[in-house]
């Protein structure tokens, strides 16, 4: 099996990013003339089919998100595109954003279409700027060829861009502090109910994913079978990886989903610096489990790596060689989310703080096994009664590394 190929990625340097007649030219715009002349359910199954689960993160299918998307009762419906991208080592957005601007925009019609919304938002965050005259210029260029506005390709569909920057709060990724944060509010999260989808942004029906997903979508409509013959098992298609840390080479791959962990490391990113060893392995970003060398040669799919103790998340790969010790990479993980808490839930508040302190007690040597049981129950609370997803994931990093790692935590024994 081939450990790289080019299917979302395969309009990468093929046309003139600031051209709309460019990337019309290599067959832009083909996949909306299409979806428009289809039954937007018919879009929806046929994303169904090919088993497509949200790329940023929490993995909920595409197909069934559309479908209820436009099932839900309420005018002047809205379809957000999370640009946000606050996850650590995750970096593939902004390489679908910089290499292929006018195929995200032509996703975003088509999921106006088939939702049935009159309006769409790309949120894209503030770390960003230096790409919003790149996606501007795409969403001009669209409006003056009739692909944006009133009456699209004359099927009496009306529906417009916007861009929104945020200002760099890593909890704006999540769904609700993103959308206040778009209204002119504070980014903080809301209670569910209502969820977005009904009542979202600005109280309007939302459909809210990520630009990995969107980006699929006019690939799909023009070529689904060879989506269909990459991947394997449940986990079809190809997936976006970030692959950073103490590797050789780090940066974005489009991988068939069940290449190894192993080939992901050693032949696409280049292995180890100085052929050190591997301390850890952490997938999905800042919010991902972590887990050892042992997984090397686990296929990178959804059930294979859930069944190892991780997750694909994000897509984020972090490597970690010998060097750093578990304990000094948790807590560089833990000064993140004390970080970028919004405070507004105390299980969140309170418990990031606590168990940074403990964290700093670990690595002076100082802490005790009390200290190791309180830490234990404090992340055990946050997973299940925070408000968001921060802090519901936040100790993930931690809760996984204590059983991959027991003798770290085990204070009559050696530190790794």
């Amino acid at each position: 099996m081939s450990t790289q190929v080019k299917f979302l990625t395969k309009n990468f340097g093929q046309y003139d990013t600031s051209s709309i007649g460019s990337y019309m030219n290599i067959g832009g715009f083909e996949a909306l003339r299409k979806a428009v002349n289809m039954n937007p359910e018919d879009i929806c199954t046929m994303l169904t089919e090919a088993k497509i689960r949200g790329r940023g993160g929490a993995e909920y299918p595409l197909g069934r998100k559309w479908s209820q998307a436009r099932a839900v009762r309420g005018e002047n419906k809205v379809v957000i595109c999370n640009a946000d991208e606050g996850e650590t080592t995750t970096f593939k957005d902004r390489e679908l954003i910089k290499n292929d601007p006018f195929n995200l925009i032509e996703a975003m019609i088509i999921a106006g279409f088939v939702c049935g919304a009159t309006d769409g938002f790309i949120y894209m965050r503030g770390e960003y700027a230096c790409h919003r005259p790149l996606l501007l210029n795409a969403i001009r260029q669209a409006r003056n060829y009739g692909f944006l506005g009133e009456n699209i390709l004359g099927k009496g569909f009306d529906f417009n861009i916007h861009l929104y920057s945020g200002g760099g709060a890593y909890v704006c990724g999540e769904g609700t502090a993103l959308i206040r944060s778009i209204e002119g509010k504070a980014g903080r999260p809301r209670m569910k109910p209502p969820f977005i989808k009904v009542s979202g942004l600005f109280a309007r029906p939302t459909c809210l994913n990520n630009v990995e997903s969107l980006s699929l979508v006019p690939h799909l409509l023009q070529d689904k079978t060879t989506y269909m013959n990459c991947g394997t098992g449940e986990s079809i298609g190809t997936k976006l990886i970030s692959v950073a840390g103490n590797v050789n080479k780090p940066g974005v791959f489009e991988i068939p989903f069940g290449t190894t962990v192993r080939e992901i490391i050693y032949n696409l990113a280049g292995g180890i610096q100085h052929d050190r060893n591997i301390q850890l392995i952490q997938f999905g970003g800042a919010s991902g489990k972590v887990t050892d060398a042992s997984i090397l040669d686990t296929p990178y799919t959804y059930d294979d790596l859930r069944a190892a103790g991780v997750m694909v998340g994000s897509g984020g790969i972090l490597v970690i060689d010998e060097r750093t010790s578990v304990i000094d990479f948790l807590r560089m993980n833990q000064e993140f989310f004390s970080e970028e808490s919004c405070g507004q839930c105390t299980p969140c508040r309170e418990g990031n703080l606590h168990i940074k302190i403990i964290l700093d007690k670990l690595a002076k040597g100082e802490a005790n096994e009390q200290d190791i049981k309180t830490m234990t129950t404090i992340a055990k609370v946050m997973s299940m009664s925070s408000l968001c997803g921060l802090g519901e994931t936040a100790q993930n990093s931690l809760l996984s590394a204590m059983k991959k790692f027991p003798q770290v935590f085990d204070l009559g024994g050696a530190r790794a």
